[in-house]
């Protein structure tokens, strides 16, 4: 609900927006903002830990080599936070194919426009659809548990590179 507030045409972020030709409640963009909101800290969580393990010798022995700020990230750090970052990305996934609760106030259900799967499956099931309802839950249940698979084998081959 507070999403909503914020970014409807009359929420001070959504004030802020329309100017610019940005409109969030209602639209897609307003679900990829409620994602990014509701699985942001996922990855927080599962790239921080990784973070705080860095040596920060490693990125001055770096520095003294003669590399760049861009090389020190891109060849030291994010190499070390690649598995953590997936990890963190898949898991945001996994529960973002499931959300209803904050997604369903700000993509205000239009039709054809801002419906989602877990939305999908209660309209089936209020129309005693249920083989239908059945074959969305599925879906959506074989994608998280596909996500999760890559997060286990991304954690096991993280484990056998890096120690």
């Amino acid at each position: 609900i507070a999403l909503t507030t914020l970014y409807a045409p009359t929420g001070w972020l959504g004030k802020l927006l329309m100017p610019l030709g940005l409109k969030v409640a209602y639209t897609p963009l307003g679900i990829i903002v409620a994602l990014v909101f509701i699985g942001l800290p996922f990855v927080v969580r599962t790239v921080q830990p990784i973070m705080e393990e860095l040596d920060k010798e490693v990125e001055e022995a770096a520095a003294t080599l003669g590399a760049s700020r861009f090389q020190i990230i891109t060849r030291v750090l994010l190499p070390s936070l690649a598995p953590a970052i997936v990890t963190g990305f898949s898991l945001a996934f996994a529960r973002g194919v499931g959300e209803y609760g904050s997604v369903i106030f700000i993509a205000g259900n239009l039709p054809y426009k801002s419906e989602i799967a877990p939305l999908l499956i209660v309209i089936r099931l209020e129309e005693y659809n249920y083989p239908a309802a059945t074959a969305i839950a599925a879906i959506m249940l074989a994608l998280s548990f596909a996500m999760l698979l890559v997060i286990n084998l991304v954690q096991t081959w993280s484990r056998k590179r890096y120690g």
